[in-house]
């Protein structure tokens, strides 16, 4: 259950921005969980459909930017430009693929928000959630919000604790250690071909 709440977070994260620019991170966090269950409950039979509707909400969104140079962490730095565009690019599909992938199953969830807390400086928050499906035990989801120019922006998700950007910045930083930054791009993108083809 915790990789799909992980999965329904990333969606979350991905609608949020669109209302970002006016509304609260609780508001966003609200109407976004929302709108995304609604367009799963709607199109539960058309997977491709869903997809791409979630996916319109997702572009001007979350900072995929920063959640990408933070799940990268130190070699981020080392990256060339052409290389953060193209783990941006590919660490985005990833996210997107992923709650795609499991979304359509657990269209009867709830999402309740619990409250916010201030982040580590005034320009951040945390908005505190819990997920319920029914006859399980809620699950507790904290998204990480940043003010900027463009409103407010999600860069991180934890579930029941476990931050996603530093789950998956101990095997990104494996693979780096292995293959290097390209060897990364790679496993990412090899990943996003095969759930892409798989799902034509």
């Amino acid at each position: 259950m915790k990789k799909w709440i992980l999965s329904l977070s990333m969606s979350f994260i991905a609608t949020c921005s669109l209302a970002a620019v006016v509304e609260a991170p609780e508001v966003i966090v609200k109407n976004v969980s929302r709108d995304v269950l609604d367009i799963i409950k709607k199109n539960d039979k058309e997977p491709l459909k869903a997809r791409d509707l979630v996916d319109a909400r997702v572009a001007p969104l979350a900072d995929y930017n920063r959640m990408t140079m933070l799940a990268v962490g130190r070699y981020w730095k080392t990256a060339t430009p052409e290389q953060q565009q193209a783990l941006t690019r590919e660490f985005r599909t990833m996210l997107v693929r992923t709650y795609l992938s499991a979304l359509s199953i657990y269209k009867n969830a709830q999402v309740d928000v619990k409250g916010t807390r201030p982040g580590n400086d005034a320009n951040e928050m945390a908005v505190r959630t819990e997920v319920s499906l029914p006859g399980q035990k809620p699950i507790p989801l904290d998204f990480s919000f940043e003010k900027t120019d463009a409103g407010w922006k999600t860069y991180d998700i934890a579930v029941d604790g476990i931050s996603f950007i530093n789950n998956n910045r101990n095997q990104f930083n494996a693979i780096i250690r292995k293959d290097g930054i390209d060897g990364l791009i790679k496993q990412l993108s090899d990943r996003n071909n095969v759930q892409r083809n798989a799902s034509k």
